[in-house]
């Protein structure tokens, strides 16, 4: 079997209230990639999604207490020194932010801001020759006019060509591991599903694993060969793309798939009651309980662990039995 890219066990990750408690945001997750895959972490907003891969990045702030292993390509990123964790962040790992208006500074080109991230990585290129190299990206990317636009500044760009700059950006230093962190949030949905085709396109041209982000499962249904959904800091429900969809077991996953809309329009969107729980005021037993027609009274006061069930594994004490039926094509 090939060895894994990236390798996350027993990731927990605690925050410090003001009253010097800690509350856990993560709850101990096993995650993997194999090179050259795409997986996919779904789930709403709070559930652990991104600060898992902000972790092993070093991008918390201070205090932030965080334990378990990440590995990429077998390095234990946990606990490395600042130093080397500068030299693999934005070279081997490539990061594509939510928002890359904020993510990109105003009074610089973003030709400049390229240059200046394939330089940080390597002095021995000359600023012509990384410029003409940022072209190439944007051209890699389907920027129009590259020669022009590298001159021009984040506000001169519509939200999908700043989208196609970040990730731009974020393949100039060839990594083997792409983050992509909601790269379609506040587009229409004409430009996802074109920011989705080049991420496709770019992953089987350059063979890079990537991480894809999101809160809508829709999103990542064309794209993702395994899927990860996430829930109070623990993931749910796991497992390849199409069991996911079609075997779906945790109560969740199947709120989630409901909330997508069907392209004939047909049926009305449903919708999961309640909301997601605060890291300070998580419920005893599945954090998922309190939302869950299906709950019990084991579900109020044991948490459920991740085991096989159908085509995926999910932690769940009452689990979904019926067989979804494909959509047709």
């Amino acid at each position: 079997m090939t060895a894994p890219l990236l390798d996350i066990r027993d990731l927990r990750i605690s925050f410090q209230a003001r009253d010097g408690s800690w509350a856990d945001a993560l709850c101990g997750i096993d995650l993997s990639l194999e090179p050259g895959k795409v997986l996919g972490i779904v789930g709403e907003s709070g559930s652990g999604k991104s600060i898992a891969m902000m972790a092993f990045l070093q991008l918390l702030p201070r205090g932030t207490r965080v334990q378990g292993s990440a590995k990429f390509k077998g390095q234990e990123l946990i606990g490395m020194p600042a130093s080397r964790i500068q030299r693999i962040r934005g070279k081997a790992i490539g990061c594509i932010f939510q928002d890359p208006l904020s993510a990109f500074n105003p009074v610089k080109t973003l030709g400049q801001q390229v240059v200046e991230a394939i330089r940080l990585h390597d002095r021995s290129i000359s600023k012509r020759a990384a410029l003409k190299e940022a072209e190439r990206l944007f051209e890699l990317v389907a920027i129009p006019q590259p020669e022009r636009r590298v001159r021009q500044y984040p506000h001169e760009f519509s939200g999908g060509m700043r989208q196609r700059a970040m990730i731009a950006m974020a393949l100039a230093n060839k990594p083997d591991l792409l983050i992509a962190d909601e790269p379609t949030t506040a587009l229409d949905v004409t430009v996802q599903a074109q920011i989705l085709d080049l991420l496709g396109d770019l992953r089987a041209e350059l063979g890079i694993g990537m991480v894809l982000i999101t809160h809508d499962l829709g999103v990542v249904a064309g794209i993702a060969d395994e899927i990860a959904v996430m829930y109070g800091g623990s993931v749910v429900e796991r497992g390849p793309t199409d069991p996911i969809f079609y075997e779906t077991s945790h109560p969740y996953t199947a709120g989630l798939i409901g909330a997508v809309p069907t392209l004939d329009g047909t049926g009305a969107l449903k919708q999961i009651e309640g909301t997601p729980p605060s890291i300070f005021s998580r419920p005893d037993g599945c954090a998922f309980h309190p939302r869950c027609g299906r709950a019990g009274d084991a579900c109020r006061v044991q948490t459920p662990r991740l085991e096989p069930h159908g085509g995926t594994a999910c932690a769940c004490h009452f689990p979904l039995t019926t067989l979804r039926e494909p959509v047709p094509s």
